[in-house]
């Protein structure tokens, strides 16, 4: 079963979904799909809280929170998840191990929503013999390790501690650490009382560009085609929705309110953090810079590095089996 703009021509985007998902039901109305997402700052936690996933799929969805990108893996190689949310690093480590797994749209390129937060440091070269704490095979731990490189201090001089989010948060709050490269809305929190150091804007010109991605079960996607592009549409129509009207998207809007509540982060917060990242829509996308192309090379050089710090045994010769742009290719033809 396929959906073309064709099939849907002329309808007004609200009866056009009711249709999709009409026609969608009596094939999918037997089907669950397991979602992992992360509770970050990003435009599809709106779909996510209206239940607009489910309205259009026609199935229904198991959300389950996780607190990083390895914790999703983990979840995927075990059948347990469908489709996850992952950054690039816990991608590229996937991948390298060669999990059955696709990559069907880039949330967001990371820019500002990551840093290294420290307090009782002024300069990089003080960060020899500190507590520094960040998820581990996380884009943070990868941009910390980038940084490190950049400014020449070997890893194992500083002690670096595997901690998720909210442990990194409690951490900080009972002094326990001296700085952590983390993401929001912890970023947030703790920057509140800390000095940042470089955020992932300044790794990315470093040579160390990270982004967060969807991905998925290849065994799921050859099962059910048609609900993951039309996953992949209605976060795109997510991130559309965003760019066209960024402002619109205030402290005092709805889709700050989900957000907020599906993040733990601050209402009033949401539209700055939303600044940390840059949202391509899904024609960017599929584009030769991204999923058409730069982010195979962007993947192939994460799992580099990774394998150069000793956190990956191996590498590929080809990564395109792991980033296709087919999918957002496929989300671009339905119309609702």
């Amino acid at each position: 079963m396929s959906f073309t703009r064709r099939r849907f021509a002329g309808l007004t985007a609200s009866a056009a979904l009711f249709a999709l998902t009409a026609s969608m039901s009596a094939h999918a109305s037997d089907l669950t799909i397991n979602i992992g997402y992360q509770p970050i700052v990003e435009p599809s936690r709106v779909p996510q809280a209206d239940g607009t996933y489910e309205k259009a799929t026609g199935a229904k969805i198991n959300w389950q929170k996780f607190d990083g990108g390895a914790d999703v893996i983990a979840a995927i190689a075990s059948g347990s998840l469908d489709i996850g949310y992952v950054g690039s690093s816990p991608l590229a480590a996937a991948a390298s191990r060669e999990l059955p797994i696709e990559t069907i749209a880039l949330v967001g390129l990371i820019s500002e929503a990551e840093a290294l937060a420290v307090r009782g440091v002024t300069k990089p070269e003080e960060l020899v013999g500190k507590k520094i704490a960040t998820p581990f095979v996380s884009t943070a731990h990868y941009s910390l390790l980038t940084a490190l490189k950049h400014w020449n201090i070997d890893p194992k001089t500083v002690n670096i501690l595997n901690l998720r989010p909210p442990e990194i948060a409690a951490a900080w709050q009972r002094g326990d650490i001296d700085g952590a490269y983390v993401w929001d809305p912890v970023l947030a929190s703790i920057k509140k009382s800390g000095t940042v150091l470089a955020t992932s804007a300044d790794v990315a010109k470093w040579g160390g560009p990270t982004f967060d991605a969807w991905i998925v079960s290849k065994k799921f996607a050859d099962a059910h085609p048609d609900a993951v592009a039309t996953f992949v549409k209605v976060t795109g129509n997510a991130t559309a929705a965003y760019r066209a009207n960024p402002a619109a998207w205030d402290a005092k809007s709805p889709e700050a309110e989900k957000i907020a509540r599906l993040t733990g982060a601050k209402q009033d917060e949401v539209p700055e953090l939303l600044k940390g990242y840059i949202f391509p829509t899904l024609e960017e996308q599929a584009g030769a810079d991204l999923l058409g192309g730069g982010t195979v090379k962007a993947v192939a050089e994460t799992s580099a590095f990774l394998k150069e710090q000793g956190k990956l045994p191996s590498t590929l010769a080809d990564y395109g089996p792991y980033v296709s742009p087919r999918w957002v290719e496929k989300a671009t033809k339905l119309s609702f």
